[in-house]
Protein backbone atom coordinates (compact mmCIF):
# COMPACT_ATOMS: atom_id res chain seq x y z
CA UNK A 1 0.00 0.00 0.00
CA UNK A 2 3.11 2.30 0.60
CA UNK A 3 4.16 2.19 -3.00
CA UNK A 4 0.76 1.74 -4.06
CA UNK A 5 0.00 5.43 -3.13
CA UNK A 6 2.88 7.42 -4.75
CA UNK A 7 0.88 5.98 -8.29
CA UNK A 8 -1.85 8.32 -7.36
CA UNK A 9 0.50 11.85 -6.96
CA UNK A 10 -1.84 14.86 -9.28
CA UNK A 11 1.87 15.01 -10.86
CA UNK A 12 2.38 11.27 -11.91
CA UNK A 13 -0.63 11.51 -13.89
CA UNK A 14 0.90 14.11 -15.88
CA UNK A 15 4.05 12.05 -16.14
CA UNK A 16 2.07 9.43 -17.45
CA UNK A 17 0.67 11.18 -19.76
CA UNK A 18 3.86 12.90 -21.30
CA UNK A 19 6.07 9.79 -21.20
CA UNK A 20 3.09 7.76 -23.20
CA UNK A 21 3.18 10.56 -26.13
CA UNK A 22 -0.80 11.28 -24.81
CA UNK A 23 -1.40 7.69 -25.11
CA UNK A 24 -0.83 7.67 -28.79
CA UNK A 25 1.75 4.55 -28.81
CA UNK A 26 -0.25 2.49 -28.62
CA UNK A 27 -1.68 3.09 -31.77
CA UNK A 28 1.77 1.68 -32.46
CA UNK A 29 2.47 -0.67 -29.61
CA UNK A 30 -0.54 -3.39 -28.46
CA UNK A 31 1.29 -3.55 -25.10
CA UNK A 32 0.83 0.37 -24.47
CA UNK A 33 -1.32 1.90 -22.20
CA UNK A 34 -4.38 3.82 -23.70
CA UNK A 35 -5.08 5.84 -20.64
CA UNK A 36 -4.03 6.23 -17.17
CA UNK A 37 -5.46 3.98 -15.41
CA UNK A 38 -4.45 1.38 -18.21
CA UNK A 39 -0.95 2.34 -17.05
CA UNK A 40 -1.29 2.20 -13.39
CA UNK A 41 -2.63 -1.14 -14.06
CA UNK A 42 0.14 -2.60 -15.47
CA UNK A 43 2.82 -0.64 -13.41
CA UNK A 44 0.99 -3.17 -10.43
CA UNK A 45 1.00 -5.90 -12.56
CA UNK A 46 5.30 -5.79 -12.82
CA UNK A 47 5.40 -4.29 -8.97
CA UNK A 48 3.84 -7.25 -7.91
CA UNK A 49 5.77 -9.67 -10.39
CA UNK A 50 8.95 -8.34 -8.71
CA UNK A 51 7.92 -8.62 -5.65
CA UNK A 52 7.37 -12.26 -5.68
CA UNK A 53 9.99 -12.59 -6.92
CA UNK A 54 12.24 -10.65 -4.58
CA UNK A 55 10.31 -12.56 -1.67
CA UNK A 56 10.63 -16.36 -3.65
CA UNK A 57 14.39 -15.58 -5.17
CA UNK A 58 16.36 -12.53 -4.53
CA UNK A 59 16.10 -12.42 -0.60
CA UNK A 60 16.72 -15.71 0.33
CA UNK A 61 19.58 -15.75 -2.15
CA UNK A 62 21.06 -12.90 -0.19
CA UNK A 63 22.43 -14.77 2.14
CA UNK A 64 24.51 -17.32 0.37
CA UNK A 65 25.60 -14.53 -1.88
CA UNK A 66 26.47 -12.24 0.84
CA UNK A 67 29.37 -15.49 1.63
CA UNK A 68 30.43 -16.38 -1.31
CA UNK A 69 30.83 -12.67 -3.91
CA UNK A 70 32.15 -13.17 -7.20
CA UNK A 71 35.04 -14.62 -8.48
CA UNK A 72 37.80 -13.29 -10.85
CA UNK A 73 39.14 -15.77 -13.36
CA UNK A 74 41.65 -14.82 -16.24
CA UNK A 75 40.53 -10.94 -16.00
CA UNK A 76 36.93 -11.77 -16.26
CA UNK A 77 34.79 -11.48 -13.36
CA UNK A 78 32.11 -14.45 -12.69
CA UNK A 79 29.16 -13.20 -10.01
CA UNK A 80 28.36 -15.77 -7.17
CA UNK A 81 25.72 -18.41 -8.66
CA UNK A 82 23.28 -17.15 -6.94
CA UNK A 83 23.29 -13.83 -8.17
CA UNK A 84 23.70 -15.36 -11.56
CA UNK A 85 20.29 -16.98 -11.06
CA UNK A 86 18.69 -13.95 -9.83
CA UNK A 87 20.00 -12.20 -12.90
CA UNK A 88 18.97 -14.49 -15.14
CA UNK A 89 15.00 -14.86 -13.87
CA UNK A 90 15.12 -11.14 -14.01
CA UNK A 91 15.90 -11.62 -18.06
CA UNK A 92 13.54 -13.92 -18.17
CA UNK A 93 11.00 -11.80 -16.71
CA UNK A 94 11.84 -8.62 -19.35
CA UNK A 95 12.77 -6.42 -16.39
CA UNK A 96 16.31 -5.66 -17.92
CA UNK A 97 14.62 -2.44 -20.10
CA UNK A 98 12.34 -1.39 -17.86
CA UNK A 99 12.91 2.72 -18.27
CA UNK A 100 14.14 2.41 -22.15
CA UNK A 101 11.63 3.32 -25.51
CA UNK A 102 9.80 0.68 -26.43
CA UNK A 103 10.96 1.51 -30.02
CA UNK A 104 14.48 -0.22 -28.26
CA UNK A 105 12.35 -2.90 -26.75
CA UNK A 106 11.88 -1.58 -23.22
CA UNK A 107 8.81 -1.24 -21.80
CA UNK A 108 9.22 2.96 -21.58
CA UNK A 109 8.33 3.06 -17.70
CA UNK A 110 8.90 6.35 -15.56
CA UNK A 111 12.05 7.55 -13.23
CA UNK A 112 9.45 6.78 -10.31
CA UNK A 113 8.09 3.39 -11.45
CA UNK A 114 11.33 1.91 -11.62
CA UNK A 115 12.12 3.88 -8.28
CA UNK A 116 9.73 1.99 -7.04
CA UNK A 117 10.94 -1.09 -8.51
CA UNK A 118 14.71 -0.32 -7.11
CA UNK A 119 13.06 -0.10 -3.74
CA UNK A 120 11.91 -3.26 -3.59
CA UNK A 121 15.23 -4.66 -5.54
CA UNK A 122 17.21 -2.75 -2.70
CA UNK A 123 15.22 -4.46 0.43
CA UNK A 124 15.97 -8.06 -0.77
CA UNK A 125 19.59 -7.35 -1.61
CA UNK A 126 21.23 -4.16 -1.89
CA UNK A 127 23.86 -5.69 -3.53
CA UNK A 128 21.69 -7.38 -6.49
CA UNK A 129 20.20 -4.12 -6.78
CA UNK A 130 23.29 -2.62 -8.17
CA UNK A 131 23.72 -5.09 -10.67
CA UNK A 132 19.91 -4.95 -12.01
CA UNK A 133 19.76 -1.04 -10.92
CA UNK A 134 22.92 0.03 -13.20
CA UNK A 135 20.43 -0.90 -16.11
CA UNK A 136 19.62 3.22 -15.77
CA UNK A 137 23.08 4.10 -17.33
CA UNK A 138 21.39 3.75 -20.61
CA UNK A 139 19.37 6.61 -20.02
CA UNK A 140 22.67 8.11 -20.67
CA UNK A 141 22.89 6.57 -24.24
CA UNK A 142 19.31 7.59 -25.12
CA UNK A 143 19.68 11.15 -24.31
CA UNK A 144 23.37 11.96 -25.21
CA UNK A 145 23.89 9.30 -28.23
CA UNK A 146 23.39 8.87 -31.77
CA UNK A 147 20.75 7.62 -33.06
CA UNK A 148 22.42 5.28 -34.17
CA UNK A 149 24.17 4.12 -31.02
CA UNK A 150 20.63 4.17 -29.51
CA UNK A 151 19.59 1.59 -32.23
CA UNK A 152 22.85 -0.68 -31.34
CA UNK A 153 22.96 -0.55 -27.61
CA UNK A 154 19.80 -0.10 -26.01
CA UNK A 155 17.93 -3.24 -27.35
CA UNK A 156 20.77 -5.01 -26.01
CA UNK A 157 20.24 -3.58 -22.69
CA UNK A 158 16.82 -4.53 -23.10
CA UNK A 159 17.63 -7.80 -23.59
CA UNK A 160 19.53 -8.04 -20.07
CA UNK A 161 23.05 -7.12 -21.19
CA UNK A 162 24.96 -5.14 -18.24
CA UNK A 163 26.26 -2.08 -17.72
CA UNK A 164 28.85 0.08 -16.00
CA UNK A 165 29.93 3.59 -15.59
CA UNK A 166 33.60 4.09 -15.26
CA UNK A 167 34.78 7.38 -13.88
CA UNK A 168 36.90 7.11 -10.83
CA UNK A 169 40.84 6.20 -10.91
CA UNK A 170 43.87 5.16 -8.12
CA UNK A 171 44.05 9.47 -7.91
CA UNK A 172 40.64 10.50 -9.06
CA UNK A 173 38.05 10.10 -6.47
CA UNK A 174 35.90 12.83 -5.58
CA UNK A 175 37.53 15.09 -7.78
CA UNK A 176 36.74 13.95 -11.43
CA UNK A 177 38.38 16.79 -12.96
CA UNK A 178 41.86 14.82 -12.25
CA UNK A 179 40.73 12.12 -14.48
CA UNK A 180 43.67 10.81 -16.23
CA UNK A 181 42.74 7.75 -18.30
CA UNK A 182 43.33 8.73 -21.86
CA UNK A 183 41.27 8.93 -25.07
CA UNK A 184 43.63 8.83 -28.38
CA UNK A 185 41.66 9.18 -31.82
CA UNK A 186 43.70 6.85 -34.79
CA UNK A 187 43.07 8.72 -37.99
CA UNK A 188 44.14 5.84 -40.32
CA UNK A 189 40.38 3.78 -38.38
CA UNK A 190 39.20 6.76 -37.42
CA UNK A 191 38.61 5.14 -34.06
CA UNK A 192 39.21 6.04 -30.70
CA UNK A 193 41.38 3.96 -27.63
CA UNK A 194 41.37 4.12 -24.53
CA UNK A 195 44.89 3.49 -22.51
CA UNK A 196 44.94 3.78 -18.29
CA UNK A 197 43.07 2.37 -15.19
CA UNK A 198 39.91 2.95 -13.66
CA UNK A 199 39.51 1.70 -9.73
CA UNK A 200 36.06 1.27 -7.72
CA UNK A 201 33.78 0.42 -11.17
CA UNK A 202 30.64 -1.33 -9.55
CA UNK A 203 29.97 -4.10 -12.02
CA UNK A 204 33.15 -3.52 -13.45
CA UNK A 205 32.93 -6.34 -16.09
CA UNK A 206 29.53 -5.53 -17.18
CA UNK A 207 28.77 -5.65 -21.43
CA UNK A 208 28.41 -2.36 -22.12
CA UNK A 209 30.29 0.93 -20.08
CA UNK A 210 30.15 4.31 -19.84
CA UNK A 211 33.58 5.56 -19.91
CA UNK A 212 35.38 9.31 -18.63
CA UNK A 213 38.36 10.07 -20.48
CA UNK A 214 40.84 12.65 -21.08
CA UNK A 215 40.44 13.47 -24.82
CA UNK A 216 42.22 16.51 -25.16
CA UNK A 217 46.01 16.58 -25.05
CA UNK A 218 47.80 18.82 -23.26
CA UNK A 219 44.14 19.78 -20.42
CA UNK A 220 44.53 18.81 -17.16
CA UNK A 221 40.97 19.97 -16.05
CA UNK A 222 37.16 19.02 -16.59
CA UNK A 223 37.04 20.94 -19.97
CA UNK A 224 39.60 18.40 -21.54
CA UNK A 225 37.09 14.89 -20.89
CA UNK A 226 35.01 13.00 -23.14
CA UNK A 227 32.19 10.62 -22.43
CA UNK A 228 33.24 6.98 -24.37
CA UNK A 229 30.76 4.06 -24.93
CA UNK A 230 33.16 1.06 -24.66
CA UNK A 231 31.39 -2.81 -25.63
CA UNK A 232 33.44 -5.77 -23.51
CA UNK A 233 33.04 -7.71 -27.30
CA UNK A 234 35.99 -5.49 -28.56
CA UNK A 235 38.35 -6.51 -25.56
CA UNK A 236 41.25 -4.31 -24.38
CA UNK A 237 40.15 -4.33 -20.77
CA UNK A 238 40.68 -6.67 -18.21
CA UNK A 239 39.84 -6.83 -14.36
CA UNK A 240 42.87 -6.64 -12.49
CA UNK A 241 41.43 -7.44 -9.31
CA UNK A 242 37.85 -7.42 -7.41
CA UNK A 243 38.43 -5.29 -4.24
CA UNK A 244 37.29 -7.11 -0.53
CA UNK A 245 34.64 -4.79 0.46
CA UNK A 246 32.95 -4.83 4.19
CA UNK A 247 29.41 -5.03 2.12
CA UNK A 248 26.90 -5.34 -0.89
CA UNK A 249 29.45 -8.48 -1.63
CA UNK A 250 27.12 -9.40 -4.36
CA UNK A 251 28.28 -6.59 -6.64
CA UNK A 252 31.69 -7.22 -7.89
CA UNK A 253 33.69 -3.77 -7.45
CA UNK A 254 36.31 -3.88 -9.71
CA UNK A 255 40.01 -2.31 -10.63
CA UNK A 256 40.05 -1.97 -14.35
CA UNK A 257 42.98 -2.17 -17.05
CA UNK A 258 42.48 -0.12 -20.60
CA UNK A 259 45.10 -1.61 -22.99
CA UNK A 260 44.11 0.07 -26.44
CA UNK A 261 40.43 -0.40 -25.69
CA UNK A 262 38.43 0.51 -28.63
CA UNK A 263 35.66 2.80 -27.80
CA UNK A 264 33.12 5.11 -29.48
CA UNK A 265 32.24 8.64 -28.39
CA UNK A 266 29.31 9.47 -26.49
CA UNK A 267 27.95 13.00 -27.49
CA UNK A 268 30.06 15.85 -28.12
CA UNK A 269 33.99 15.80 -27.23
CA UNK A 270 34.48 17.99 -24.09
CA UNK A 271 31.26 17.54 -22.16
CA UNK A 272 32.29 14.63 -20.80
CA UNK A 273 32.08 16.11 -17.36
CA UNK A 274 30.69 19.02 -17.78
CA UNK A 275 27.74 18.03 -19.09
CA UNK A 276 27.77 14.14 -19.63
CA UNK A 277 28.71 12.95 -16.24
CA UNK A 278 26.88 15.64 -13.73
CA UNK A 279 23.04 13.89 -15.96
CA UNK A 280 24.24 10.65 -15.21
CA UNK A 281 25.70 10.74 -11.52
CA UNK A 282 22.94 12.92 -10.57
CA UNK A 283 20.65 9.68 -11.75
CA UNK A 284 23.62 7.38 -9.77
CA UNK A 285 22.37 9.63 -6.68
CA UNK A 286 18.76 9.22 -7.23
CA UNK A 287 19.48 5.19 -7.74
CA UNK A 288 21.48 5.18 -4.02
CA UNK A 289 18.93 7.14 -2.32
CA UNK A 290 16.77 4.21 -3.51
CA UNK A 291 18.63 1.64 -2.57
CA UNK A 292 19.20 3.47 0.57
CA UNK A 293 15.48 3.43 1.26
CA UNK A 294 15.09 -0.43 0.64
CA UNK A 295 17.94 -1.21 3.04
CA UNK A 296 16.13 1.22 5.58
CA UNK A 297 13.08 -0.36 4.95
CA UNK A 298 14.61 -4.04 5.66
CA UNK A 299 16.27 -2.53 8.69
CA UNK A 300 12.81 -1.64 9.89
CA UNK A 301 11.11 -4.85 9.30
CA UNK A 302 13.75 -7.06 11.09
CA UNK A 303 13.75 -4.89 13.92
CA UNK A 304 9.74 -5.03 14.01
CA UNK A 305 9.50 -8.76 13.87
CA UNK A 306 12.09 -9.40 16.05
CA UNK A 307 10.64 -7.14 18.68
CA UNK A 308 7.35 -8.98 18.78
CA UNK A 309 8.93 -12.28 19.15
CA UNK A 310 11.73 -11.34 21.58
CA UNK A 311 10.61 -11.88 25.56
CA UNK A 312 12.16 -10.53 28.17
CA UNK A 313 10.67 -10.22 31.84
CA UNK A 314 7.74 -12.06 30.67
CA UNK A 315 6.79 -9.93 28.04
CA UNK A 316 7.82 -9.22 24.11
CA UNK A 317 10.43 -6.49 24.13
CA UNK A 318 8.24 -4.62 21.80
CA UNK A 319 6.42 -3.47 24.41
CA UNK A 320 8.89 -1.49 26.29
CA UNK A 321 8.90 1.89 25.88
CA UNK A 322 13.04 2.38 25.31
CA UNK A 323 12.11 -0.58 22.44
CA UNK A 324 8.99 1.03 20.65
CA UNK A 325 10.32 4.35 20.52
CA UNK A 326 13.46 3.04 18.39
CA UNK A 327 10.56 1.25 16.12
CA UNK A 328 9.08 4.10 16.04
CA UNK A 329 11.40 6.58 15.00
CA UNK A 330 12.69 4.12 12.66
CA UNK A 331 9.39 4.26 10.98
CA UNK A 332 9.22 8.06 11.10
CA UNK A 333 12.75 8.27 9.33
CA UNK A 334 11.97 5.52 6.74
CA UNK A 335 8.73 7.53 5.66
CA UNK A 336 10.45 10.88 5.54
CA UNK A 337 13.04 9.65 3.41
CA UNK A 338 10.65 7.70 1.07
CA UNK A 339 8.22 11.04 0.88
CA UNK A 340 11.59 13.53 -0.13
CA UNK A 341 12.48 9.89 -2.68
CA UNK A 342 9.33 10.33 -4.65
CA UNK A 343 9.34 13.81 -4.44
CA UNK A 344 12.58 13.80 -6.26
CA UNK A 345 11.95 11.11 -8.53
CA UNK A 346 8.52 12.92 -9.87
CA UNK A 347 10.55 16.41 -10.32
CA UNK A 348 13.19 14.04 -12.18
CA UNK A 349 10.75 12.01 -14.44
CA UNK A 350 8.85 15.53 -15.53
CA UNK A 351 12.26 17.07 -16.58
CA UNK A 352 13.05 14.17 -18.96
CA UNK A 353 9.41 14.42 -19.97
CA UNK A 354 10.44 17.76 -20.77
CA UNK A 355 14.05 17.21 -22.44
CA UNK A 356 12.42 14.29 -24.33
CA UNK A 357 9.57 16.66 -26.23
CA UNK A 358 12.48 19.18 -27.14
CA UNK A 359 14.20 16.44 -28.95
CA UNK A 360 10.96 16.24 -30.71
CA UNK A 361 9.65 19.62 -31.52
CA UNK A 362 10.55 23.15 -30.13
CA UNK A 363 9.06 23.94 -26.82
CA UNK A 364 6.56 26.85 -26.39
CA UNK A 365 7.87 29.80 -23.68
CA UNK A 366 5.66 28.51 -21.24
CA UNK A 367 7.47 24.92 -21.51
CA UNK A 368 10.37 26.16 -21.61
CA UNK A 369 9.90 27.79 -18.41
CA UNK A 370 8.46 25.04 -16.83
CA UNK A 371 10.78 22.52 -17.54
CA UNK A 372 13.69 24.96 -16.36
CA UNK A 373 11.71 25.08 -12.93
CA UNK A 374 11.05 21.47 -13.00
CA UNK A 375 14.26 20.97 -13.29
CA UNK A 376 15.75 23.10 -10.76
CA UNK A 377 14.15 21.01 -7.97
CA UNK A 378 14.71 18.13 -9.04
CA UNK A 379 18.70 19.31 -8.76
CA UNK A 380 18.32 20.87 -5.99
CA UNK A 381 16.62 18.01 -3.83
CA UNK A 382 19.04 15.04 -5.31
CA UNK A 383 21.69 15.96 -2.77
CA UNK A 384 18.98 16.13 -0.14
CA UNK A 385 17.63 12.83 -1.04
CA UNK A 386 20.97 11.35 -1.34
CA UNK A 387 22.77 12.56 1.60
CA UNK A 388 19.79 12.26 3.65
CA UNK A 389 18.82 8.87 2.74
CA UNK A 390 21.71 7.48 3.35
CA UNK A 391 22.13 8.73 6.57
CA UNK A 392 18.88 7.68 7.38
CA UNK A 393 19.51 4.37 5.93
CA UNK A 394 23.07 3.77 8.16
CA UNK A 395 20.90 4.84 11.06
CA UNK A 396 17.92 2.42 11.00
CA UNK A 397 20.28 -0.03 10.20
CA UNK A 398 22.33 0.51 13.21
CA UNK A 399 19.25 0.89 15.13
CA UNK A 400 17.42 -2.59 13.72
CA UNK A 401 20.82 -4.48 15.08
CA UNK A 402 20.29 -2.73 18.94
CA UNK A 403 16.97 -3.60 18.62
CA UNK A 404 18.52 -6.90 18.42
CA UNK A 405 21.31 -6.78 21.18
CA UNK A 406 23.56 -9.21 21.02
CA UNK A 407 21.88 -11.52 18.71
CA UNK A 408 22.31 -8.71 16.37
CA UNK A 409 25.72 -8.86 16.24
CA UNK A 410 25.62 -12.15 14.64
CA UNK A 411 25.35 -13.24 11.23
CA UNK A 412 22.91 -16.02 12.42
CA UNK A 413 20.76 -12.38 11.84
CA UNK A 414 19.76 -10.53 8.35
CA UNK A 415 20.31 -6.88 10.51
CA UNK A 416 23.78 -7.79 10.22
CA UNK A 417 24.30 -7.81 6.80
CA UNK A 418 21.84 -4.96 6.28
CA UNK A 419 24.36 -2.91 8.66
CA UNK A 420 26.95 -4.00 6.40
CA UNK A 421 25.38 -3.03 3.32
CA UNK A 422 24.41 -0.02 3.97
CA UNK A 423 27.77 1.86 5.25
CA UNK A 424 28.61 2.35 1.86
CA UNK A 425 25.68 4.73 0.74
CA UNK A 426 26.62 7.24 2.21
CA UNK A 427 30.45 7.03 0.66
CA UNK A 428 29.77 5.98 -3.13
CA UNK A 429 28.50 8.38 -5.88
CA UNK A 430 29.76 11.65 -3.71
CA UNK A 431 29.91 11.50 0.26
CA UNK A 432 27.16 13.17 2.12
CA UNK A 433 29.73 15.79 2.70
CA UNK A 434 30.05 16.15 -1.10
CA UNK A 435 25.91 16.53 -1.17
CA UNK A 436 26.48 19.09 1.45
CA UNK A 437 28.54 20.95 -0.76
CA UNK A 438 26.39 20.02 -3.96
CA UNK A 439 23.52 21.84 -2.04
CA UNK A 440 24.58 24.76 0.14
CA UNK A 441 24.07 27.31 -2.94
CA UNK A 442 20.21 26.11 -2.65
CA UNK A 443 20.51 26.39 0.90
CA UNK A 444 21.86 30.26 1.27
CA UNK A 445 20.18 31.71 -1.91
CA UNK A 446 16.78 31.00 -0.48
CA UNK A 447 15.87 28.58 -2.71
CA UNK A 448 14.77 25.79 -0.17
CA UNK A 449 12.94 28.76 1.52
CA UNK A 450 11.03 29.33 -1.69
CA UNK A 451 10.28 25.65 -2.15
CA UNK A 452 9.27 24.98 1.77
CA UNK A 453 6.62 28.52 1.06
CA UNK A 454 5.06 26.44 -1.80
CA UNK A 455 4.85 23.34 0.07
CA UNK A 456 3.59 24.51 3.57
CA UNK A 457 0.70 26.30 1.20
CA UNK A 458 -0.84 23.53 -0.29
CA UNK A 459 -4.12 22.18 1.61
CA UNK A 460 -4.12 20.11 3.99
CA UNK A 461 -6.04 17.56 6.42
CA UNK A 462 -7.38 19.35 9.56
CA UNK A 463 -5.52 16.62 11.05
CA UNK A 464 -1.95 17.60 9.65
CA UNK A 465 -3.08 21.68 10.32
CA UNK A 466 -1.08 21.63 13.31
CA UNK A 467 2.14 19.95 11.72
CA UNK A 468 2.01 22.33 9.65
CA UNK A 469 2.36 25.52 12.09
CA UNK A 470 4.71 23.49 13.63
CA UNK A 471 7.13 22.61 10.11
CA UNK A 472 6.33 26.88 9.22
CA UNK A 473 7.94 27.61 12.56
CA UNK A 474 11.26 25.14 11.86
CA UNK A 475 11.71 27.09 8.27
CA UNK A 476 11.52 30.63 10.72
CA UNK A 477 14.16 29.13 12.96
CA UNK A 478 16.53 27.52 9.42
CA UNK A 479 15.59 31.50 7.49
CA UNK A 480 17.40 32.85 10.80
CA UNK A 481 20.56 30.38 10.84
CA UNK A 482 21.07 31.17 6.84
CA UNK A 483 20.91 34.92 7.66
CA UNK A 484 23.47 34.53 11.10
CA UNK A 485 25.82 32.01 9.08
CA UNK A 486 26.09 34.95 6.02
CA UNK A 487 26.04 38.07 8.41
CA UNK A 488 29.88 37.10 9.25
CA UNK A 489 30.64 37.60 5.69
CA UNK A 490 33.60 34.94 6.48
CA UNK A 491 33.29 32.20 3.07
CA UNK A 492 35.23 29.78 6.42
CA UNK A 493 32.22 30.25 8.50
CA UNK A 494 29.81 29.80 6.10
CA UNK A 495 31.50 26.25 4.88
CA UNK A 496 31.87 25.32 8.73
CA UNK A 497 28.51 25.69 9.33
CA UNK A 498 27.13 24.74 5.78
CA UNK A 499 26.44 20.87 7.06
CA UNK A 500 24.15 22.24 10.06
CA UNK A 501 22.25 24.56 7.54
CA UNK A 502 22.18 21.89 5.07
CA UNK A 503 20.27 19.47 7.68
CA UNK A 504 18.00 22.01 8.57
CA UNK A 505 16.68 22.44 5.07
CA UNK A 506 16.24 18.77 4.79
CA UNK A 507 14.29 18.33 7.87
CA UNK A 508 12.19 20.95 7.37
CA UNK A 509 11.52 19.59 3.76
CA UNK A 510 11.12 16.13 4.49
CA UNK A 511 8.91 17.22 7.19
CA UNK A 512 6.82 18.96 4.81
CA UNK A 513 6.62 15.85 2.43
CA UNK A 514 5.50 13.49 4.85
CA UNK A 515 2.79 16.00 6.15
CA UNK A 516 1.61 16.12 2.43
CA UNK A 517 1.57 12.44 2.21
CA UNK A 518 -0.36 11.96 5.44
CA UNK A 519 -2.57 14.31 3.98
CA UNK A 520 -3.62 12.34 1.47
CA UNK A 521 -3.55 9.71 3.35
CA UNK A 522 -3.52 9.50 7.04
CA UNK A 523 -4.01 5.88 7.74
CA UNK A 524 -0.48 5.49 6.33
CA UNK A 525 1.51 8.17 7.19
CA UNK A 526 -0.18 10.37 9.75
CA UNK A 527 1.66 8.50 13.11
CA UNK A 528 4.81 9.13 11.20
CA UNK A 529 4.68 12.98 10.50
CA UNK A 530 3.67 13.62 13.99
CA UNK A 531 6.72 11.88 14.96
CA UNK A 532 9.20 12.79 12.66
CA UNK A 533 7.87 16.60 12.93
CA UNK A 534 8.80 16.15 16.61
CA UNK A 535 12.73 14.53 16.15
CA UNK A 536 13.07 17.49 13.08
CA UNK A 537 12.12 19.97 15.62
CA UNK A 538 14.90 18.94 17.92
CA UNK A 539 17.30 18.64 15.56
CA UNK A 540 16.69 22.25 13.86
CA UNK A 541 16.35 23.71 17.40
CA UNK A 542 19.27 22.31 18.22
CA UNK A 543 21.45 23.22 15.00
CA UNK A 544 19.92 27.15 15.22
CA UNK A 545 21.43 27.79 18.91
CA UNK A 546 24.52 26.53 17.71
CA UNK A 547 24.48 29.05 14.65
CA UNK A 548 22.98 31.41 16.98
CA UNK A 549 25.86 31.41 19.26
CA UNK A 550 28.65 30.91 17.02
CA UNK A 551 31.90 32.68 17.66
CA UNK A 552 34.96 32.95 15.08
CA UNK A 553 36.84 31.38 18.05
CA UNK A 554 34.45 28.23 17.62
CA UNK A 555 35.58 27.87 14.51
CA UNK A 556 39.99 28.30 15.10
CA UNK A 557 38.80 25.68 18.48
CA UNK A 558 37.75 23.13 15.98
CA UNK A 559 40.56 23.49 13.29
CA UNK A 560 42.97 22.60 16.54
Amino acid sequence: PVLKHYLSHPLFRRIVQMREGNYTQAEKYDYAPVDFEDAVSGYEQVLTLVGELCAELVAPNAAIVDTTGPALHDGRVEYAPASRQNMEIFRKAGLMGISIPRQYGGLNFPTTVFTLLEDLVARADAGFGNLWGLQECAETINSFGTEEQRERYLPRIASGETMSMDLTEPDAGSDLQSVRLKATYNETDGRWYLNGVKRFITNGDADIHLVLARSEEGSSDGRGLSLFIYDKRNGGVHTRRIEEKMGIHGSPTCELVYNNAPAELCGSRKMGLIKYVMALMNSARLGIATQSVGLSEAAYREARSYAADRKQFGRAIENFAPVYEMLGEMKARLDASRSLLYETARNVDITACFDELARERTLTPEERQESKAFSRVADALTPIVKGMGSEICNRNTYDSIQVHGGSGYMKDYACERLYRDARITSIYEGTTQLQVVAAIRYATNGFYVTLLDEYLSREVSTAMAPIRDRIAKMVAHYRASVERAQSFGCRETNDFLSRRIYEMASYCIMAALLMLDASANEELFAASARSFTAMAEGIVASHAIFIENYTPEILNDYRK
